[in-house]
């Protein structure tokens, strides 16, 4: 069922619209999970929903005319939890909508993809386009697996409806060695599980092919009372609660290779194996947080490696907000339950935080452009979590990078007050177009006017784009000492009187220096700018392979902290 309009009958639209500008409601909750009073990032702010993605998937047509009709409509946020595949800008419909947009001053925010944790997976990279990807916040829904042999392994899920019955232990089957057929059986897809030899247990599934919930619904249907849902290697530890139509909870992909092994010594001494799963509901005040999610997409930017990308991360795991009537809370058809809010986890989920904020920021500074709120936003962002330490990665338990969270986790407070900003304009664009070397051509499809790479616009490099980060991207042909430099240029919008001193915090393995080391401010809305070069030395690497380190360029008053993560990588040509 769909309809000629932007009434959403699939549930993305609500959910995401109503994290960026929905009004406080008490009480909310999914099932009984997360309760309490609910709010977007801009209560009070106007929406407008354009309808891009039907059935049959988002065409560019679409994209790029609800992108015009918004911008007609005087919209001053748009918000995109929409991505497709990486091609160069002037292929790319969303990259060119968007710099129709911000040529009009309107600020453009989109999801930085689902397709982590690999590395190159971010999409939506247009340095005109705010890119934001995922990171936990301090709540979740635990739901532990009590195995046979007394073993909790701990799960999450969102699970509202009878529970298994409390202290009893029920028979454990591995999908794929007994389940039924082998490979579409492990995976749980529709009509490869046997009945006889599902009946009454708890059933561990595989992710991937079908969604997480739909396996649910497979083991339901075969007579199965429960189920476990083990992430694949690639997807590592990182967990997605989902509302589940049956009791079941997801684990880790090492917890689901413990259970095959109980599984199987359990089989081999005759005792049956035997699993429950226990519910715990809603827990907040959880450490480590924020995470950055195991989904979200990282970088390099496979476009342009010389804009980092994902500038932030925003939350985007198990997110709560609104939801359409006429659709489960699993997504499934046959899920008739109705509930008034749903948890989701995804980028397009974090995007609409940033939105959100920015309409705030616009609404506070409405004479900034979308370059200085993306400055705001980024430069103030933080990369350390509530035990002060930097960011873990869901995925591994490892510290996070650059390539992860960008300029960090948004922080919308400090961004009210940035102190200095680094803003843009699209004839700043349209230089970093010709850097890129795009033909006349190809800058005329992406910025729809007539634009000449003549010498003295192409003086410089992609890297002196006038970006919040700097990316410094080297090729190892046999040199051993290599350097480069970075103009940029700040913006006062603090004090009018006042002294930024730097402090640099160079990547490991390189010589960075700042000139001047001193900006001094005589009012409000006064530009500097300053020089940064950057030399290192050639390290060894195999041929194809690169290295990545990164540091910080912090500029103080003793008041603003003004922070731009510094990136340099080393690259071995083939």
């Amino acid at each position: 069922m769909e309809f000629r309009s932007p009434r959403d009958s699939d549930g993305h639209g609500t959910h995401t619209a109503s994290i960026a500008a929905g009004r406080y409601v008490f009480p909310a909750s999914t099932l009984g999970y997360a309760r309490g009073v609910a709010a977007g990032m801009a209560p009070k702010a106007r929406l407008a929903a354009y309808k891009v993605c039907w059935n049959s998937g988002c065409y560019d047509s679409d994209i790029l005319a609800a992108f015009d009709a918004a911008v007609a409509d005087g919209v001053h946020v748009v918000s995109l939890s929409v991505g497709g595949v990486v091609v160069p800008y002037y292929l790319d419909a969303i990259a060119i909508g968007a710099f129709g947009a911000s040529d009009a001053g309107v600020f453009v925010s989109a999801s930085a993809g689902n397709g982590g944790p690999g590395g190159l997976t971010v999409t939506n990279i247009a340095p005109w386009v705010t890119t934001v990807g995922a990171g936990t916040i301090d709540r979740d829904f635990p739901a532990d697996v009590k195995l046979g042999n007394g073993k909790i392994i701990p799960g999450v899920s969102i699970y509202g409806g009878p529970g298994l019955a409390s202290g009893r232990l029920y028979p454990l089957i591995y999908a794929g060695t007994e389940g039924g057929d082998g490979y579409s059986s492990s995976l749980c897809l529709e009509g490869s599980l046997d009945p006889k030899r599902v009946s009454k247990k708890i059933v561990l599934c595989d992710r991937g092919i079908n969604s997480r919930a739909a396996k649910g619904e497979v083991v339901k249907n075969a007579g199965g009372i429960g189920m476990i849902l083990a992430n694949g290697v690639f997807d590592g530890e990182g967990l997605v609660a989902d509302c589940h139509v049956l009791p079941a909870t997801a684990v880790g992909s090492s917890a689901g290779d413990e259970i095959r092994r109980y599984i199987t010594a359990a089989m081999k001494s005759r005792s049956p194996p035997t699993a429950t799963i226990v519910f715990k509901g809603t827990r907040l005040h959880v450490q480590p947080a924020p995470v950055v999610a195991s989904f979200s997409a990282r970088g390099p930017n496979p476009e342009s490696p010389e804009i980092l990308k994902p500038d932030l991360i925003a939350p985007g795991l198990n997110i709560l907000a609104a939801w359409p009537d006429g659709v489960g809370p699993s997504g499934i058809p046959s899920d008739k339950r109705q509930t008034e809010f749903n948890i989701l986890s995804g980028t397009s989920m974090a995007c609409p935080h940033v939105s959100g904020l920015a309409a705030l920021l616009k609404a506070s500074h409405p004479q900034w452009s979308p370059a200085a709120i993306r400055s705001a936003l980024m430069t103030t962002a933080y990369t350390l979590d509530n035990q002060r330490r930097t960011m873990l990665d869901e995925s591994t338990g490892n510290s996070s990078t650059v390539m992860d969270f960008g300029a960090g986790h948004v922080h919308p407070q400090k961004a009210m007050d940035p102190g200095l900003i680094y803003d843009l304009t699209s004839y700043d664009y349209v230089d970093f177009l010709c850097n890129s070397n795009y033909t006349t051509k190809n800058i005329q499809v992406i910025t729809r006017k007539y634009s000449d790479c003549s010498k003295a616009r192409k003086a410089g490099h992609v890297g002196n784009l006038n970006y919040p980060s700097l990316t410094a991207v080297f090729q190892q042909y046999g040199k051993h000492k290599m350097s480069t430099h970075f103009i940029r240029t700040v913006t006062n919008v603090g004090d009018p009187n006042s002294a930024y001193k730097v402090v640099i915090k160079p990547p490991t393995g390189t010589l960075v220096t700042v000139q001047p080391e001193n900006l001094v401010f005589r009012r409000a809305g006064q530009k500097l700018s300053f020089l940064v070069r950057v030399e290192v030395v050639a390290v060894k690497l195999s041929p194809g392979s690169s290295s990545t380190k990164s540091g910080s360029i912090v500029w103080s008053d003793g008041k603003h902290v003004v922070t731009s993560p510094l990136v340099v990588t080393m690259q071995q040509p083939l």
